[in-house]
């Protein structure tokens, strides 16, 4: 089976079942390549019985290429990644991304998430 993600925005509909399925997304970050913000890739997963087996984000202005798959690891550009282990939460960075959905009970329920994520005392 085969999802894209273009295609569901436009309103087609997709079952995730079972089958082996490609999820791809041409354009990840469309609103960005619009604006010309140069954070843009190629996200493709492959599922099998719902789960995640395997995914490769292609980040095209950076040249990265980042690979995971099931029990093995990440990586980019074949260097494995792994957390920082910072487990002090005051020093750590927090990245968030509000969406796209101007829905008003949605913007209610993200400017909540978002208010409890900036009561926790980070570094930023």
């Amino acid at each position: 089976s085969f999802i894209g993600e273009e295609s569901v925005a436009a309103g087609e509909g997709s079952v995730l079942t079972d089958n082996p399925t490609w999820i791809i997304d041409p354009i990840d970050g469309t609103t960005n390549f619009v604006h010309r913000f140069p954070f843009v890739a190629v996200s493709i997963g492959f599922v099998v019985n719902k789960k995640i087996e395997f995914g490769i984000v292609y980040s095209c202005i950076e040249d990265k290429m980042y690979t995971a798959r099931k029990g093995k690891g990440a990586f980019c550009n074949g260097q494995k990644l792994q957390v920082s282990g910072q487990e002090d939460i005051t020093k750590s960075l927090l990245v968030t991304e509000l969406g796209s959905n101007r829905d008003p009970e949605t913007i209610k329920i993200i400017l909540s998430n978002m208010e409890r994520l900036l009561s926790i005392p980070i570094h930023g």
